[in-house]
């Protein structure tokens, strides 16, 4: 079956490409149809939004597996955010903070965001990577139950009560700098896995 474009094409006539904004536009309808489909859906299985022009997402969003959110202009997630396996923020460069209530079922992954504060309360079932973001301070209370990467940040100090399962990677910061491994372990006794730092 010949194609109209093919025959435009073929005689010569010229046929408008979209522009860049509108192809942008069409791509983020098509991105909140996704979400919307998603959630019809009951939230089963992975939602993968990663690379895409996506800036918000509803409110009361569950998501029944990973959430990847990679590399998008996104800057806020919905208060209440739930997410039973990992939820990936990586190079979201608009992204500063995150809501109350998150809930995160296995690995939250905010390395290359420039996040500065968590919310207290803040529960990670795997692991918790914040390298090289701007990251001063944790909230107290934070539990982590797999490793904690805090290498390349401006970190200052732990919460007493900040409990890590995992290793916990101190590498090119200022605790590292400052404290030996053992006076480290007194500060933070819940953290259960290795230490590595310089």
């Amino acid at each position: 079956m010949i194609k109209l474009l093919d025959i435009l094409r073929e005689n010569k006539i010229l046929v408008p490409r979209r522009s860049p904004e509108e192809r942008q536009k069409n791509y983020l309808i098509a991105t909140q149809k996704k979400i919307q489909q998603y959630i019809k859906d009951g939230g089963k299985g992975n939602l993968d939004l990663s690379n895409t022009p996506i800036q918000s997402l509803p409110d009361g969003l569950w998501v029944g597996g990973n959430l990847f959110l990679g590399n998008t202009p996104i800057q806020s997630l919905p208060p209440g955010l739930e997410v039973i396996g990992t939820l990936d923020l990586e190079d979201c460069k608009n992204l500063k903070s995150l809501p109350p209530g998150l809930k995160v079922g296995s690995a939250l992954n905010l390395e290359g965001t420039p996040i500065q504060s968590l919310p207290s309360g803040l529960e990670v079932g795997g692991g918790l990577y914040l390298k090289n973001t701007p990251i001063q301070s944790l909230p107290p209370g934070l539990k982590v139950g797999g490793i904690l990467h805090l290498g390349n940040t401006p970190i200052q100090s732990l919460p007493s009560d900040l409990k890590v399962r995992g290793l916990l990677d101190l590498k090119n910061t200022p605790i590292s700098k400052k404290y030996t491994e053992e006076e480290i372990r007194k500060m933070v006794p819940g953290v259960k896995g290795n230490i590595y730092y310089d």
